[in-house]
């Protein structure tokens, strides 16, 4: 997943997969609608948490415009919340992310504070997810079961099978095996996408190092887009399409439902069974 969002990411005019074709329907990408109440809320516990600190204009005018990011970056992972965590728990995990980008914020680093903020907020944001997210031994094991007989399905076949022909050699039902890769989805989703910077440790700069790659590391890590890129050009026009609108677009599920005609949900299992069948390819 890492590596798909930084090939996604390059200029679309030298990125093979990036010029695919993209349903006329597509609108620019935006988050959802924010309601009121809950600008009030995230507005509340950033005054609360500030309070106890040294208040500095500058750092709460920071604060204060850059809220909606904290709204954006939750929108990005909200298919990932179950409960007891709910929206807003992210949501304050977030803001609460924001007041320290906002307190600790360096200028003579020439960074620029969005990215740094961007990076706290997505890593409180990402911290408190995968607190409350975990996956049983039982439900690892199904998920790696199912890797395990993908990939000898392909291995005899040379194409990977359809959700009947899969689930009747698992000897579950589809709807089951749905529910694998859900919890597949989630188990990748927390494994890569991990928080670079921990914001509570003193010892961190408070601006990431730049890194740092070998020729050797540099070559590894272009075959590994290259191969990527190759398994996205492969995959059906759906999937295909669901993954330039997810991951460059960075629409969010419910708009891509709306661009496919379909329901929210159904994009949420398309997604998953689309990483899977990605992370299979890979493999191979």
């Amino acid at each position: 997943m890492a590596a798909m969002n930084k090939y996604l990411s390059q200029n679309r005019a030298d990125n093979p997969v990036a010029t695919c074709y993209v349903p006329s329907k597509l609108a620019p990408a935006r988050t959802e609608p924010i309601t009121e109440e809950i600008q009030n809320k995230s507005r509340r516990l950033a005054q609360q948490a500030y309070a106890s600190q040294n208040q500095s204009g500058a750092e709460d005018q920071r604060i204060v415009q850059f809220l909606p990011l904290v709204h954006k970056i939750v929108q990005r992972v909200i298919t990932y919340i179950k409960p007891p965590l709910t929206y807003e728990d992210l949501v304050s995990a977030g803001t609460l992310g924001l007041i320290k980008a906002a307190h600790n914020y360096d200028m003579s680093h020439q960074a620029e504070f969005q990215t740094y903020a961007y990076i706290k907020i997505r890593g409180a944001v990402l911290d408190e997810l995968r607190a409350w997210s975990f996956v049983p031994a039982q439900v690892d094991k199904q998920i790696q079961d199912a890797l395990r007989t993908t990939a000898d399905i392909v291995e005899e076949t040379g194409k990977l099978p359809s959700d009947e022909v899969l689930a009747e050699k698992l000897g579950i039902s589809v709807e089951k095996l749905g529910r694998i890769f859900k919890n597949a989805r989630v188990k990748q989703f927390l494994s890569i996408d991990t928080s670079q910077d921990d914001t509570s440790s003193p010892d961190r700069p408070n601006i990431p190092a730049a890194l740092t790659t070998s020729p050797l590391e540099a070559m590894e890590q272009q075959e590994l887009v290259n191969t990527l890129a190759q398994a996205i050009l492969e995959l059906d026009e759906r999937p295909r399409q669901l993954i330039l609108l997810y991951y460059q677009q960075e629409l969010t599920m419910k708009q891509i439902a709306s661009v496919f005609e379909i329901t929210e949900a159904r994009v949420s299992q398309l997604h998953a069974k689309t990483l899977f069948n990605l992370s299979i390819t890979m493999r191979q």
